[in-house]
């Protein structure tokens, strides 16, 4: 599977690109799901593979759908892997590792929106710079989404409007992304005219 296409729409909506082996003192690379091949395809096209692997920390959940690559990504012999169960598993074992991370460390992001967004958020919050983060979405598409009204936030959105998780108002899925929420926006889809809602369609895989 390739890089999953965006198709443009609004300023806010993440653009994504296909991994690039950068040098650096510590290559850290978030995954899950699918992810996993767009880190060996970026491998695949290093020639110092060894060298980056042996500055390599791994942290690896299978995807949303799923899909558990985790025994590829460990037999390429990083000098750390680490698999957790799910993405909230995972991202203390981030905050962990970007505690003691210095500069000249390159950040490889690959898989879902969900999991991207969220391990961005963790590395901005340090002070890295955006451009050290390189992000490659594959496989699912379905969306982390914050309603805007009481701002809780729905994991792996697939359809369109959706029902809140939190205060069950109907909402539709924006394109509008906040990097801070790391989330889609949902919006209320039937304020002005209370139970007209549209059929719930199947947008996100």
């Amino acid at each position: 599977m390739t890089l999953t296409p965006v198709a443009p729409t609004i300023r806010s909506r993440p653009v994504y690109a296909a991994l690039e082996p950068w040098p650096g003192r510590l290559h850290l690379i978030i995954a899950d799901g699918e992810g996993a091949d767009a880190v060996i395809g970026m491998l695949v096209k290093a020639n110092n593979r060894s060298e980056i692997l042996s500055a390599t920390h791994v942290m690896y959940t299978p995807g949303p759908n799923g899909t558990d690559l985790s025994s590829k990504l460990e037999a390429l012999g990083a000098a750390q892997f680490f698999r957790a169960p799910t993405i909230p598993a995972l991202l203390p074992r981030l905050q962990r590792v970007l505690s003691d991370a210095h500069m000249g460390t390159q950040f490889y992001l690959a898989g879902t929106e969900g999991l991207i967004g969220q391990a961005e958020r963790e590395i901005m919050a340090t002070g890295f710079p955006f451009a050290a983060i390189q992000k490659e979405h594959r496989g699912s598409t379905v969306r982390r989404v914050q309603c805007v009204h009481c701002k809780g936030i729905t994991e792996n959105v697939s359809t369109n409007p959706f029902k809140c998780s939190h205060c069950g108002l109907n909402l539709f899925v924006r394109d509008h992304y906040s990097r801070r929420q790391a989330a889609f926006q949902g919006v209320n889809i039937d304020a002005e005219d209370p139970g007209e809602v549209p059929e719930s369609v199947v947008r996100f895989k």
